[in-house]
Formats: C-alpha cells, sequence, structure tokens
C-alpha cells in the first residue's frame, strides 16, 4: 500500500472528526446580538451597533435594554427603507423634558421618603442616564389643586389690600418646595423651572376669593409685581426661574380649587405695560411664556402675540393637552416661527380610557405628537402622587404622578408615563436637534433627533398595531431592521454614518453589571 492510498483511505474519517470537532466548538462561540453585558472576546461583528431599548403596553418590557441590532450598507437596488432620516434637515433644539413639582408632589418627597429613599429617587428621576435625566420642573405660585391648602404669598384678612406686597412671601414653599428643588438642582445643576399662578392674591380679584372670578383690571401693575417678587424670592433661595406664565389656564373657572379667568386682553396688557419691562435685561433672565392652555384655542395666543407690546416680551407659548390637537402649536408656529412652543401640563390617570395603560398615549399623541409640533420642551402634571391620587384641595382625584409614592412605607411605583417619557428624556439630551424622519409604516409613528457633542443619532419608534411589525431605518448610507413587537414603543441609538458606537456614558449602554434597575433589565 503506498503512501498516498493511505491517505485517501483516511480522508473521510478525518473530515467526520473535523467537523464534529467544529461543531462542539461553535456551542459556546459567542453569538451575534448576545454580546452585550459580557466580558470576554466575541466574533467580530461588521456593522456599527444600534442600542435598542423597548417597552410593551402589556408591561412585559419596560424600558428593557435589547441585544444590539447592526446596520449595514444600504443596498443598491434595494426598496427605500419605512423611516428615512436626514440629518441635515433640522428644526427646534430641545430643552428638556419633566413634571411639576407641585406642592403636593413636593410633600410627598418631603415627608413620606426617608432620607435614603428620597436620595434615590431623586436621583433616579434627575440623574443622567441610567436616570431619567429629567431636567425641567414646573412649580405653582400659590396654591393649585394639587395643595395641601388654599393660599397665596399675599393673603390679606378679608376687607383688606396690601397695594405694595408689604406681606408679600413663600414661607408656604419654604416647608417643602425650596428644599426639594435644591436637592433636585444638587443633581441636575441646569434644570428649568417654569412658575405658574392658578390664582392672583383674592384681594386683587372680582370674587374676593382664592376660587373662581377674574384679576380686577386696577391691580394688574400690581399682579405683575407680584409675579417679579416671587422670581426674586426663589432667586434669593438659590432657584433661578427660567420662565413665567401669568396664568394658568386662563380661559377655566374651576369651581373646587383656586383659579380664575384672564382674557387676551388683560393678558396682552400685564405682558406688554408691566411684567415684560419689569423683567426686561435682569441676570439671569426670565422669560415670558403665553396662554399656558389647551389646544382647542389656538385664537388667544395669536391675539396675545397680534399686540406688538406683548410680542416683543413673549419668548414663546406654553400648551396643555387636554382638549384639541397638538397641530395648534404649528398653527401658531407658522405665524410666529420666532417664539418657542413648550407644553407644560398633561396629566394621566385612572379613568376609563385609561384601562389599557397609558403608555402609547403619552410616548405617541403626547410626547412625540408635542415635539413634532414645535414643542422644545414636554412637562408632565404631577412628578408625584400618593395611592389615592394625592394629596390634593379640589380639582383631580384621579390623576397620576409620574411615579407613585406609598404614604406609609415609601414605596415607588413607577407608572406608564414614566416610561413612555424615559424612551426620551434618557436618551435625547438638552441640545439635541430635531431631524426629518419621514415614515411609510402604517400603524408605526416616529421622532428623530441629533444628540449635542457625540452626534449619535436618536430615534423613537411608536408601533400601534396589534401584531409585530418589522421596521426598516436608513440615515444615510445606513441601513438597519427590527421587528417592533406589538403594541410597543422603543428608542434606537447608533452613532452617524455608521462611525464607532456612541460613548456608554451618553447613552447608558447595557454593561456587566448586573445589579436591578429600575425600569429596565440588569
Amino acid at each position: 500500500m503506498d503512501e498516498a492510498s493511505g491517505v485517501g483511505r483516511w480522508t473521510p474519517l478525518l473530515s467526520v472528526v473535523l467537523l464534529t470537532l467544529v461543531a462542539l466548538a461553535a456551542m459556546d462561540w459567542p453569538r451575534p446580538g448576545l454580546f452585550a453585558g459580557t466580558t470576554g472576546k466575541v466574533l467580530a461583528l461588521t456593522g456599527p451597533r444600534v442600542h435598542v431599548w423597548l417597552s410593551t403596553a402589556d408591561r412585559r418590557l419596560q424600558l428593557a435594554a435589547q441585544s444590539d441590532t447592526f446596520a449595514h450598507p444600504q443596498a443598491a437596488g434595494a426598496g427605500e427603507a419605512d423611516v428615512v432620516i436626514d440629518l441635515d434637515r433640522k428644526y427646534q433644539t430641545m430643552a428638556g423634558f419633566g413634571a411639576a413639582l407641585s406642592d403636593s408632589s413636593a410633600w410627598l418627597i418631603q415627608n413620606r421618603l426617608s432620607p435614603a429613599q428620597r436620595s434615590a429617587l431623586l436621583q433616579e428621576l434627575f440623574g443622567p442616564p441610567p436616570g431619567l435625566n429629567f431636567n425641567m420642573l414646573r412649580i405653582t405660585i400659590g396654591a393649585s389643586d394639587f395643595s395641601l391648602q388654599h393660599y397665596s404669598p399675599d393673603d390679606m384678612p378679608a376687607g383688606q389690600v396690601d397695594p405694595d406686597l408689604q406681606h408679600f412671601n413663600v414661607v408656604v414653599d419654604q416647608r417643602n418646595v425650596i428644599p426639594v428643588l435644591h436637592d433636585i438642582l444638587a443633581i441636575q445643576p441646569g434644570a428649568l423651572i417654569i412658575a405658574s399662578p392658578w390664582s392672583a392674591p383674592a384681594w386683587m380679584k372680582s370674587s374676593a376669593n382664592l376660587v373662581s372670578g377674574t384679576l380686577l383690571e386696577s391691580w394688574e401693575a400690581t399682579y405683575a409685581t407680584y409675579l417679579v417678587r416671587f422670581v426674586d424670592a426663589f432667586q434669593g433661595a438659590g432657584i433661578p426661574i427660567f420662565a413665567l406664565t401669568v396664568q394658568n389656564e386662563p380661559a377655566f373657572e374651576p369651581l373646587t380649587y383656586p383659579g380664575m379667568t384672564l382674557p387676551a386682553d388683560a393678558r396682552a396688557r400685564i405682558i406688554g405695560k408691566y411684567l415684560g419691562p419689569a423683567l426686561a435685561g435682569r441676570k439671569p433672565g426670565t422669560v415670558i411664556l403665553g396662554w399656558d392652555h389647551n389646544w382647542d384655542a389656538p385664537d388667544q395666543p395669536l391675539s396675545v402675540l397680534a399686540d406688538p407690546d406683548a410680542q416683543r416680551y413673549l419668548a414663546g407659548i406654553a400648551w396643555h393637552c387636554y382638549s384639541g390637537d397638538p397641530s395648534a402649536q404649528t398653527t401658531v408656529h407658522r405665524a410666529f416661527p420666532r417664539k418657542d412652543a413648550y407644553l407644560t401640563e398633561c396629566s394621566g390617570g385612572d379613568w376609563p380610557s385609561a384601562r389599557n395603560g397609558e403608555l402609547l398615549l403619552f410616548a405617541r399623541n403626547i410626547v412625540m405628537m408635542g415635539v413634532k409640533n414645535w414643542a422644545r420642551g414636554v412637562v408632565y402634571w404631577n412628578l408625584a402622587l400618593d395611592e389615592n391620587h394625592g394629596p390634593h384641595a379640589g380639582g383631580c382625584d384621579e390623576c397620576k404622578g409620574v411615579v407613585t409614592i406609598d404614604s406609609t412605607t415609601g414605596a415607588i411605583s413607577r407608572n406608564d408615563e414614566y416610561y413612555a417619557f424615559a424612551h426620551f428624556s434618557r436618551f435625547v439630551l438638552p441640545g439635541a436637534v430635531r431631524v426629518k424622519s419621514g415614515n411609510t409604516n402604517a400603524g408605526v409613528h416616529e421622532v428623530a433627533f441629533q444628540n449635542p457633542d457625540d452626534g449619535s443619532v436618536v430615534l423613537v419608534a411608536v408601533n400601534g398595531n396589534t401584531q409585530t411589525n418589522r421596521l426598516s431605518v436608513r440615515q444615510g448610507a445606513l441601513r438597519f431592521e427590527y421587528d417592533l413587537p406589538a403594541s410597543s414603543v422603543a428608542t434606537f441609538v447608533w452613532a452617524r454614518d455608521g462611525a464607532d458606537a456612541p460613548a456608554t456614558a451618553t447613552i447608558a449602554a447595557p454593561s456587566s453589571d448586573t445589579s436591578p434597575r429600575p425600569g429596565g433589565k440588569p
């Protein structure tokens, strides 16, 4: 037997042995998509990483980090993607996201949480990723329905007035709101605070009561001074006020909690003749936002903007979500493109329409559509409420906070709104720019941004269909596909044009840390 024939005889057996060894080795070989969170060596994968976070309406997934998907070059002759992102088409610059630190929220945080619980919650809500990175707050000037009692910073005995505001004080705020704001500013020093009054002091009003009525014209100049006094008091406490509105929901007259109507001509006079000049040129500056009410009456802010004196001092318009359509923001933007828009109030609650949850409603109809209609910031109503939807003094008895605080134990429950906002606030950084993103996929809504500094691209997509939807996305020469679960919200983050993946510190990509994190998987 020659050497050649011997080799030939053993060749089939050697091939079987070699294939078996390869198959056994492959069982332990790192697989694409499973590298996240590992520390060992992995198989090199082609294409830039696209980081993915998912929430589903059935709450099976809640801001859960998924295995990365990978983008690839757009193949010649391939059909156009469903979502096409154009980074050269830029719209508004984002200021941020957040919620209202109402009196009730501040009281719960200050009095129903231990110091350790309070610190952990505020870090989670206002800290950088993996925190929610909230950087906007709304506070009330005097009481709202979410206060423990009805009051203003200048209450007087019945029949008495205080034209020089000698009795003005923020004693009530010093108990809870100001201490909690100090804690928040220690975590988020650049937080933007919007202050809104629900009512003028009773002695300035037609009703002589904090509830109902309207501001008497004879007190308009004093009312403007009253608002400036509030800004000064908080500034003196180390809390800068970013923006003021002259009246919360000026076209609504509540019957069970502080409030008042304030017609457009009165708002224009107050802003143009008194408040605007009083705030002009101050350092640090405080801007004025108009309207502070629903989408259903764009003629109201337009009529104030039509006043040349008021327009001069108005930085933008504040909107609420309870009636009308967010396209009203675009209507006003087209008429006054240099004026900003902010969505300053929207609340979820345990009402019948929320029986199946509010994840998709808030992610798509409120935050996404608010932003797609030029909002630079979106602020939810109540940051925190208790298990009984309070405490409150009149008004809404079914509203929910971003979180629910158990008033006995201090345990935290994270509501659907928490995750809806987190899909934006954790990834769309202050200074990010909304960019053009066309979409042809039925049932899927989306909005795209480019972050400052590292230039990372963020896409938030909502699948409103009751079945999985395969979404294709193209940005520049890159393309990726992803199967969006039924009734879900997804955030995708990647580096522009396929450079190295964005910094994990910025986007909080999954790591080897296996400690549990609220709202996500380890």
